[in-house]
This record gives structure tokens, C-alpha cells and sequence, in this order.
């Protein structure tokens, strides 16, 4: 396969994009030059944001509950078809999920469920990411995959700052990480641990409170899963730890198109 061009995708959760816009949103990721960029929890209903990106086609994906979830796309290049949630209905009411067909991948944008407090939204999180492995697998049938997003999940205890206090929580429970990797064991890389599989204080969420993103006190829960049959194209991947605006940094990823 013959290479010309090295695509930049990013992908941020910006915990509302409403209060991101107004901290600067649209100067921060213009000036990254991305192909693609995806949102997650953009916590708005349709008609609610009116953003012009020059040059960028948008898609939007809503929860049916007001102020909650959702995702979204900015794309400079028009994809061949756009598709929203997952093949179960049960998955497909906050807005979760939007997949873009390109000619030579599949990009699914998707925000997680978060299992909550006592890990009492567990049993729904573990459906939704065998049906997110399903999407996966249906797609990659026909062509590569990348798959970016908050998947609300440390994979292990290099990815966050207090494995120890944070064992059995949500986002590092066992159930969870089992699932992570066995999304991975299905075919899909690890972007970043694929180029700094030792990189520590490498994180791309902190909480609002104790100060701690100013001490650094984290997680990596922020993702780019490239299928195998893709893997070559990778030229880095990485986390915009300065761009300020949401509790999450923006990661990214170079591919070779």
C-alpha cells in the first residue's frame, strides 16, 4: 500500500461542549490541524449548539435524556456513510455511538458507560461493551477499524496515579478491565502503550477536585484502538496534557493514509 498523506485524528471527552466552547474550544482544535475529531459527552440536545468549523462536516448523536451524554464528529473529509449506536437497541438511547465509513477504515466515536458509585450501572456497562465488540468485529468483516473515545476504564495500574485506593472502583474493576482486554484480545491495539509501553504519569483524566490535575493525580482512560490489519499505518499516538477547557485532555493519533 502506498502512503501520501499522515492523517491526525483526535478524539476528547469535553464534559459538556456548550462550557467548552466558551473556554476556547474551537481555537484549541483548529490549531491541532485535525482530519477528524471526536467528541464525547457533548451533553446537548439537537438545536441546542450552533458552532461553525470551517472546512469540518458534523455529526451529532443525542441522548434522549436532555443535558446527558452524546457524541460527536467533525470530519474535513465527507465520509461514504454515518451510522449512530449499536446494532442493540438496548445501547442506542444516550447517544454513544456514531461510526464513519471511510474508503479505507471504519471510525466509531464512543463514550463508555461509567459503572458509577458501588458499581451499580455494571451490569449495563459489561452489555454495552460486548455489543461495542460485536460492532467492532461486523465492521472489520469488510475493512480496518478505529475506535476512539473515553472508555471509561484504567487497563492497568501504569494508567492511573492510585492503583491500590482504586481497586474495585468503577473504571478500574476487574469485570471492567477483563472487558478492555478482551476488546483488545480481539484484534485491537493500544495506540499509545504501542509506542510507550512504559510511559508513566501518562493520563488523560483528573478529577475537579484536590487539585488533581495540578499534582497530576490521573487516569488514562482515553483511547485510539486500531485493528491489527491497520497497525502499520500508526505513526504515533499521544495526549494533549496542555489543552485546558474539560477534566479530560484530548489524545490523539498519526495514521498514514
Amino acid at each position: 500500500m502506498e502512503y501520501d498523506q499522515v492523517m491526525r485524528l483526535i478524539s476528547w471527552n469535553v464534559n459538556g461542549l456548550r462550557s467548552c466552547i466558551s473556554k476556547g474550544f474551537a481555537d484549541s482544535v483548529l490549531s491541532t490541524g485535525a482530519d477528524i475529531i471526536a467528541l464525547q459527552e457533548v451533553k446537548a440536545s439537537a438545536g441546542d449548539i450552533d458552532i461553525s468549523l470551517p472546512g469540518y462536516h458534523q455529526y451529532f448523536s443525542y441522548a434522549e435524556r436532555k443535558g446527558y451524554s452524546g457524541t460527536a464528529v467533525f470530519t474535513k473529509k465527507e465520509p461514504i456513510a454515518v451510522s449512530y449506536g449499536l446494532e442493540d437497541e438496548a445501547y442506542s438511547h444516550e447517544g454513544r455511538v456514531i461510526t464513519l465509513e471511510y474508503p479505507t477504515f471504519f471510525f466509531i466515536c464512543v463514550y463508555v458507560p461509567n459503572s458509577q458509585q458501588e458499581l451499580r450501572r455494571l451490569g449495563f456497562r459489561m452489555g454495552f461493551d460486548e455489543a461495542l465488540r460485536k460492532h467492532i468485529a461486523e465492521l472489520r468483516s469488510s475493512k480496518g477499524v478505529i475506535a476512539a473515545g473515553d472508555f471509561n476504564v484504567a487497563k492497568e495500574p501504569i494508567d492511573l496515579k492510585n492503583p491500590k485506593q482504586n481497586e474495585g472502583h468503577a473504571g478500574y474493576s476487574e469485570e471492567e478491565r477483563e472487558s478492555f482486554r478482551k476488546t483488545l484480545s480481539a484484534g485491537m491495539i493500544d495506540s499509545f502503550r504501542h509506542f510507550y509501553p512504559d510511559r508513566r504519569d501518562a493520563y488523560s483524566w483528573w478529577s475537579y477536585m484536590f487539585r488533581a490535575r495540578e499534582r497530576n493525580a490521573g487516569w488514562r482512560i482515553d483511547y485510539f484502538l486500531v485493528s491489527d490489519e491497520l497497525g502499520e499505518w500508526m505513526e504515533d499516538a499521544g495526549i494533549l496534557q496542555d489543552v485546558m477547557g474539560s477534566d479530560h485532555a484530548p489524545v490523539f493519533l498519526d495514521i498514514r493514509q
